[in-house]
């Protein structure tokens, strides 16, 4: 049974009210930020297994939709990357960045050699390491695509890669406190008063937002729309361009590049001021509705024989991050407390997605007091340099393999 764009845009947008209403009314899916088109998306999946199984009907979903929902996500990304704001968070913010792009290195390096040594396609380790674990659901519907488009189609890429982005999020979430924790507990860190930790906020030079909300109007809006075009077209020319060569990058990772040259010539070069409240807005849009239509189409039965060897990848992923994050992460930003809160911050985004990391932070800072180097730094690194610098290096893993 096939499904046309209008249909498929109308039970997209249901999936995610229907997500929404289940992460509100089940406390596990909001304890580990489990997003809305997730949860509704997978329940439609298991729905559509039962429809493949029982009833042998199979159903298709608009592609054209899916893409350039995906498209504009990342050509929001690149315009949110406002490198005049990596130089404000100092050298720490480029240490840190470092140390992620480190991680990266060594999340693939380890997911494909497991590959290997389980006998299974190369590119599953690497869905299984920075594909899917740093990159999120967006960056794993996205990669799965081009794995499905190559020359070498990928079964099942699709569906590992979300479940694989699933079980991210919520180890991301669980190991991140309880690392702090023993770091704290090791470096002798007593839990505040409620009152302390209000004056700690209240007299810091940076308990201010450090990036307040702007006004959306009519005509930020329509500026937004026209960027986001601007990199979609642009995107496009550049990937059939670049489809000659033997070293290709995806559509959505130029789109994502055009992004980022348009918003830092703009708001660098001719000092134009750039509204990022609704290039966020519009970028969120974009990706619940790319992840909704990702996971309704999503064929199950496909990856019963990867589940546990993908598993397994997995769970070693979950041990390099905790070992990363303890010895690498916070020993290079300086074994402090801040180095701490970073820590379990990295555990965040390293596993699962940058609301991850802040609930991580967030949850440490309640109890222990403020870490502004945290806020500053988790948030611009997981929003969008670290998608860059991920792109970058799965190309080159992809490359060799």
């Amino acid at each position: 049974m096939e499904f046309g764009i209008y249909e498929t845009l109308m039970l997209a947008c249901l999936v995610l009210l229907l997500g929404r209403f289940l992460v509100q009314k089940i406390n596990f899916f909001k304890k580990y930020n489990i997003p809305e088109p997730v949860v509704g998306g997978f329940l439609v999946a298991l729905l559509s297994w039962g429809a493949f199984a029982f009833l042998n009907k199979e159903f298709t979903f608009h592609e054209g939709l899916q893409n350039s929902m995906m498209y504009i996500f990342f050509s929001s990304i690149g315009l949110n990357a406002d490198f005049s704001k990596l130089i404000k968070g100092g050298k720490a913010l480029v240490i840190f960045l470092v140390i992620a792009a480190l991680f990266i290195l060594c999340q693939n390096s380890l997911g494909v050699l497991m590959a290997k040594l389980m006998n299974i396609d190369l590119r599953f380790g690497l869905i299984a390491g920075s594909i899917t674990l740093t990159g999120g659901h967006g960056t794993a519907g996205a990669w799965a695509n081009d794995f499905m488009a190559s020359g070498n189609p990928l079964l099942g890429a699709k569906e590992i890669g979300l479940a694989c982005a699933t079980f991210g999020l919520i180890f991301g979430g669980t190991i991140g406190g309880p690392l702090a924790h023993r770091l704290l507990k090791k470096k002798n860190y007593t839990e505040l008063s409620p009152e302390e930790i209000e004056f700690r906020e209240e007299t810091h030079e940076m308990s201010d937002e450090a990036f307040p909300a702007e006004k959306v109007t009519y005509k930020s809006i329509m500026i937004t729309v026209t960027m986001l075009s601007v990199c979609l077209v642009l995107g496009q020319v550049l990937a059939d361009w670049n489809a000659q060569y033997s070293f290709k990058l995806p559509t959505f990772v130029w789109c994502l590049f055009v992004g980022v040259i348009i918003r830092n010539v703009l708001s660098n070069a001719l000092k134009v001021k750039i509204n990022n409240e609704p290039v966020d807005i519009l970028g969120n849009v974009g990706l619940s509705i790319f992840l909704a239509c990702a996971l309704m189409s999503l064929k199950l039965w496909l990856i019963v024989d990867l589940a546990l060897p993908v598993l397994v990848i997995l769970i070693v992923q979950v041990i390099l991050m905790w070992l990363f994050a303890a010895n690498v992460t916070y020993r290079v930003m300086g074994k402090d407390y801040d180095a701490i809160i970073l820590s379990a911050g990295h555990c965040g985004f390293g596993l699962g997605a940058t609301s991850t990391a802040v609930a991580n932070i967030q949850a440490v800072t309640n109890r222990f007091g403020p870490s502004y180097k945290a806020f500053l730094i988790i948030p611009m690194v997981g929003a969008f340099f670290i998608d860059i610098l991920n792109a970058l290096i799965l190309n080159l893993f992809i490359s060799f393999i």
